[in-house]
């Protein structure tokens, strides 16, 4: 059984930029380990003669013609954009280099 640590589901959380409660991260920890049994069960079913696909169901792609066309001018773009910097949309940071 693929079991998590106390300390694992902390990293986790940690990454996903999550608080958890002593009680939250012992749920975490019970249900990701399920989770993760599962996976363990479905990664030892032999599909070797499963053919791969892209779609639960049959179905022809309607593809259009790669062609290259003019793209919106910048200030048109950025019209509406609530900041920016030169030619580019500023976001807030998400990942910082600490």
């Amino acid at each position: 059984m693929a079991e998590l640590t106390a300390h694992e589901v902390s990293e986790i959380a940690h990454l996903a930029m999550l608080t958890l409660s002593a009680e939250e991260a012992e749920t975490m920890r019970l249900e990701l380990s399920a989770i993760l049994e599962s996976m363990t069960a479905l990664a030892a079913v032999d599909t070797s003669s499963v053919v791969p696909m892209t779609h639960a169901v049959p179905m022809d792609l309607r593809l259009r013609a790669d062609v290259v066309e003019p793209s919106l001018p910048v200030e048109v773009a950025l019209g509406a954009a609530p900041a920016r910097a030169e030619d580019a949309f500023v976001v807030p940071v998400v990942i910082s280099e600490a």
